[in-house]
């Protein structure tokens, strides 16, 4: 089974969001979605300064299996970016809730809780998604 965090919040695509401070939000790619695309080789973030929509596209992330997008779980202004997973795209296959984080974003308005899963609820998700 996937590490789930319970103090972090998450979405059925599969990013994780931390609260950090000032309504500002950490976001960065479950341990399940690492895991399923296996030892990643390259890793895009957003350039800071870069308004997001809830639902955007805005990272990549790719393994030598596939690339995938990532998507913003919330609205707001990119504030900082992972850069050092530019050259160590294996941090996120090591430590996706710690050094593996991909950006952060100062939120536009309250993040929107209600579109969010509580760590249970992420885990009842993946449950139900390997029937």
């Amino acid at each position: 089974m996937s590490n789930i965090p319970a103090d972090l919040q998450y979405t059925k695509s599969h990013e994780w969001v931390r609260q950090v401070q000032n309504g500002a939000v950490e976001i960065g790619i479950t341990d399940h979605a690492q895991s399923a695309l296996g030892d990643l080789v390259f890793v895009e973030v957003p350039d800071v300064g870069r308004a997001l929509h809830a639902g955007e596209a805005c990272a990549v992330v790719e393994s030598v299996k596939a690339a995938s997008d990532v998507y913003s779980p919330l609205g707001g202004k990119v504030t900082s970016s992972n850069g050092t997973l530019a050259s160590q795209p294996e941090l996120l296959n090591q430590d996706p809730y710690g050094a593996g984080w991909l950006f952060r974003l100062q939120t536009s308005t309250p993040a929107d809780s209600s579109a969010l899963l509580s760590a249970a609820a992420y885990a009842s998700f993946l449950a139900d998604e390997s029937k």
